[in-house]
């Protein structure tokens, strides 16, 4: 992470004086180099070089906030963890079903594995096995799954400086989420372990020990007490957020409540009356809850995404067990429709990628035409440094365009990188034999302009495609003039050494 303060950045560049920054393809960027700016006014950030034609460079990266690549940070944080465990495992950034990188991250040990939700967009499965969820803090997860699975495993980044620091949480029904440092974790056969697991793992396992003698007759509980702790535990059941499932379990402590027997009567009177006001609050969870479920059937019928979404994490998180046939076909078409709509999200969003590379590639291969035709006017006429940057430029533009750019186009790019490669090479100064110096004569014959050759238009040999060679474009190893310039003295006509060595390096021109 780049510092945002302008004396931060200072010292940010001194310490990476020979280190090169690059647009990261794991972040939904272009893989193109970097650079820092620095602000006074405003925070210091990356930029990209700008486009040849001095256009600020077009980028498909969107995310750009401090915890976009908490993914990358997470798999960093976990090889230092296996590390130190002498544990091996594999961390891959899956894209389930086409969703953008980052959202999901894969860690598959030899025997089960995690799947790390760091966002929404992928819902988390609960009974995949061998495969056990770690939801980021905006994941949410209803009442039921907390009680039927004891424990949720949570996932944080908190900024420390310009890195990130990775805190696993546990989350269980009626607790508090505690956090812990990731080398307080364990792999165990269990899967991820934390401290409160372990905590919660014995409360749920454990009973009181207690000792039984032969002679000693077991007390029957005292009724008053139990009928106190009914209507307690009643008590409790109905306030609708209190438990999932609340009408069952209203029900049964009804059950219990009547089965009852050897109470006062004043007690006896107590436990009438909250049975009765249990009857009357269980006929409006009935109503309301057949009331969630038309409603859900008329946002399913009307595709009203929005509605079906509320009310299905509302019927969640009732957690109703005796669901009707006629219930479960209700919920089960609401999955379908936002199943449908998911993956037409995720088709759109995959055509919206392919038409923003298209549109990426189209824009490169325009700039490539046209730094080819800067190539072809003034090619020439440039230094050779001038000339192998702007080449570069279009190989570069070349490599974007992809296939927009046609096998004419590529074999003119491929000719003016062999012609920038040349103009690197000094050469050195050859012995002269007849056979050479016909050689370099007819060279220049076809270096020099028609008109110098004295050649008739019908006599004229045609000249090779664009781009054309000539003797001017290698140095003259005798008098030491640069390609594109003619040699000193003589004028328009060439040293023997420069001819010879045109010949040498262009034998086919």
């Amino acid at each position: 992470m780049l510092p945002l303060e302008a004396i931060e950045l200072d010292a940010f560049r001194r310490r990476h004086e020979h280190d090169t920054f690059w647009c990261g393809l794991l972040l939904g960027g272009c893989g193109l180099q970097l650079t820092t700016k620095l602000y006074t006014d405003r925070v210091c950030h990356f930029a990209h070089h700008p486009g040849p034609d001095g256009n600020p460079h077009p980028c498909g990266r969107r995310a750009r906030g401090i915890s976009s690549a908490d993914h990358l940070y997470v798999k960093s944080a976990t090889a230092a963890w296996l590390r130190s465990r002498d544990l091996r495992a594999d961390v891959e950034f899956v894209q389930p079903d086409g969703v953008p990188i980052g959202s999901v991250v894969d860690i598959r040990f030899p025997r089960g594995g995690l799947r790390v939700h760091l966002d929404q967009t992928v819902e988390p499965s609960w009974d995949q096995k061998g495969r056990e969820p770690v939801l980021g803090v905006s994941v949410p997860v209803d009442r039921a799954t907390l009680i039927d699975r004891w424990y949720v495993h949570r996932i944080r980044l908190e900024s420390e400086g310009t890195a990130r620091r990775v805190r696993i949480g546990t989350e269980a029904f009626a607790r508090p989420t505690e956090w812990f440092a990731l080398d307080e974790c364990e792999m165990t056969e269990r899967g991820l372990s934390t401290p409160a697991v372990e905590q919660i793992v014995r409360s749920r396992s454990t009973r009181p020990v207690t000792t039984w003698n032969a002679g000693t007759v077991k007390k029957a509980p005292d009724p008053r007490a139990r009928a106190h702790m009914l209507l307690r535990k009643l008590t409790d059941a109905i306030r609708v957020d209190s438990v999932a499932d609340s009408g069952f379990v209203v029900t049964q402590l009804c059950r219990d409540i009547a089965e009852l027997a050897g109470v006062e009567e004043v007690t006896e009177a107590q436990l009438a009356a909250a049975v009765s006001d249990a009857e009357r609050w269980l006929v409006k969870q009935s109503q309301m809850r057949g009331q969630l479920f038309s409603e859900l059937d008329a946002a399913i019928a009307a595709s009203d995404l929005v509605q079906v979404r509320t009310l299905r994490k509302r019927l969640r998180t009732a957690g109703y067990r005796d669901k009707t046939d006629t219930e479960k076909q209700t919920l089960a078409a609401a999955e379908s429709l936002m199943e449908a709509h998911m993956k037409q999200q995720q088709e759109a969003a995959a055509a919206r990628r392919a038409e923003l590379q298209d549109e990426r590639s189209s824009q490169a291969a325009g700039r490539a035409r046209k730094l080819l035709g800067i190539l072809e006017r003034r090619g020439a006429q440039m230094s050779p440094e001038a000339m192998r940057k702007l080449v570069n430029e279009v190989v570069n533009e070349a490599s974007q365009a992809g296939a927009r750019i046609d096998a004419s186009q590529q074999d003119q790019i491929t000719a003016w990188k062999t012609r920038a490669d040349s103009s690197r090479v000094w050469p050195k100064t050859a012995g002269r034999s007849p056979a050479a110096l016909r050689s370099a004569a007819r060279a220049a014959s076809l270096a020099r302009p028609p008109a110098e050759a004295g050649l008739r238009q019908a006599d004229r040999r045609p000249l090779p495609q664009s781009p054309s060679w000539s003797v001017l474009d290698v140095a003259c190893p005798a008098c030491d003039a640069p390609p594109g310039t003619h040699c000193t003295p003589g004028g328009l006509h060439p040293h023997q050494a420069r001819l010879e060595w045109f010949q040498r390096r262009f034998p086919n021109a």
